[in-house]
């Protein structure tokens, strides 16, 4: 039997130790900016890149934090619009004193805000937004604050016309894109890919948002002869394509961006929608212990509909962007901007994330961490994507990484 003075030496430890973690969280936190839409046709998107950052987050936290501090996710929904995406920013830096941002989904909004970033020196993780510009539009400056973890549409657009061109043996191919930044920049990345193979699209039309009749375009393209739509834009335009070409009894593979594997296109396409192909970093298969763990927390945290998220790549690299930052911050022993830049361009230790793990992912001339090694094709199937190719899935446990001379991305440049 345990003596009064030890049974009171081990209540004066605990208390101790429950006051030594209270202080330590007692300091104030670590703001880390989340910038993205939370409503409306990108919300999928945006939504799932939260959840994924939150979850990150909380376990971040639940561990101790970073520097003996909590992380405080800052969040604001940017509505896809650019005007509201600079205010947020503005805000962000100027109100909040966030230490970094995480998010960008839509490559317009990165493009009109992230310039405040750069003049604040506080370091972006560009984590769904995919246009090719994005990390290089300030290469003309001597230091970039911008940084990304999804894979860019150098990398996609290839892709793209590789699995229609070679893979599936299409001649005429058309493009379907639309007139946002993101749809005129990744179909400018399809043509410049087409051309590598010879190939010059039958016919090259362009959509709007919010747009519910793709008739016209559709017709263009079937009376040009095309054998397979390509697709930028994202999912309930996309909806529209397929549920025009239902309506049109015409049937041809779209195979598109990334986007396609949204939920709204999902959901909203039907049985129109089934087949399409789309890269992907991430499809929600438990193919690695880190995969499971986060599939299953995912799920007992947001219940989302039918046990499937809405967008995996973005809740994925939603997630992954956190632990990027924490492990910057550190490594740098600080929130400081430039060192926190310094450290993401030089990390010492590997960075086990969802889509892969982070050895070296940045240097001062590179802020991409997604290689062309790394994406491989989705495919709707049964209201959800699959591995379209057997032989990814059976690989899928072999985790990618990070390979600088892989083959297969158009080199990125302004535009």
């Amino acid at each position: 039997m345990r003596s009064p003075r030890t049974r009171f030496s081990n209540l004066f430890l605990a208390s101790a130790l429950s006051l030594a973690a209270a202080a330590a969280f007692a300091a104030d936190p670590i703001k880390i900016g989340v910038a993205g839409p939370f409503t409306g046709g990108s919300s999928s998107m945006g939504v799932s890149m939260r959840d994924g950052v939150r979850l990150a987050a909380d376990e971040i936290n639940k561990a101790g934090g970073v520097l003996g501090r909590p992380l405080l996710l800052v969040e604001r929904d940017d509505e896809a619009k650019n005007e509201r995406g600079v205010q947020i920013a503005q805000e962000l830096i100027n109100k909040e004193r966030v230490a970094a941002t995480v998010g960008y989904i839509n490559t317009g909004v990165a493009l009109a805000s992230q310039r405040f970033y750069q003049d604040a020196k506080i370091p972006v993780m560009n984590n769904v937004a995919t246009g090719s510009l994005i990390t290089h539009q300030f290469d003309s400056q001597p230091e970039n604050y911008i940084f990304r973890n999804a894979a860019h549409d150098s990398i996609q657009a290839p892709m793209i016309v590789e699995e229609a061109i070679t893979r599936r043996g299409f001649k005429k191919v058309a493009i379907l894109a639309d007139s946002t930044n993101y749809g005129q920049l990744g179909r400018e990345d399809l043509e410049k890919a087409l051309a590598l193979k010879g190939i010059k699209p039958v016919a090259v039309e362009k959509f709007n948002i919010k747009d519910v009749d793709m008739t016209a375009q559709l017709l263009k393209a079937k009376e040009a002869g095309a054998e397979a739509v390509l697709t930028y834009g994202i999912g309930p335009e996309l909806a529209q394509i397929a549920n025009g070409m239902t309506k049109l009894g015409w049937k041809v593979p779209l195979v598109g961006s990334w986007t396609l594997s949204m939920a709204n296109y999902i959901d909203n396409a039907g049985p129109g929608g089934e087949g399409a192909r789309m890269p992907q970093t991430f499809i929600q298969e438990p193919t690695t212990p880190k995969r499971q763990s986060f599939i299953i927390n995912y799920l007992k945290t947001f219940n989302p509909k039918n046990a499937r998220i809405d967008s995996p790549v973005s809740a994925a690299q939603g997630y992954d962007s956190v632990y990027l930052l924490a492990a910057a911050i550190k490594q740098a022993g600080s929130t400081e901007g430039p060192k926190v830049k310094a450290a993401l361009e030089d990390l010492k230790a590997p960075v086990e994330g969802v889509v892969t793990t982070y050895s070296k992912p940045f240097s001062k001339g590179d802020h991409e961490a997604i290689t062309a090694n790394i994406p491989v094709f989705g495919e709707v199937k049964g209201q959800r994507v699959v591995y379209a190719y057997p032989d990814d899935f059976k690989k899928a446990s072999e985790v990618r990484v990070k390979d600088p001379n892989a083959k297969g991305a158009l080199t990125a440049t302004k535009k």
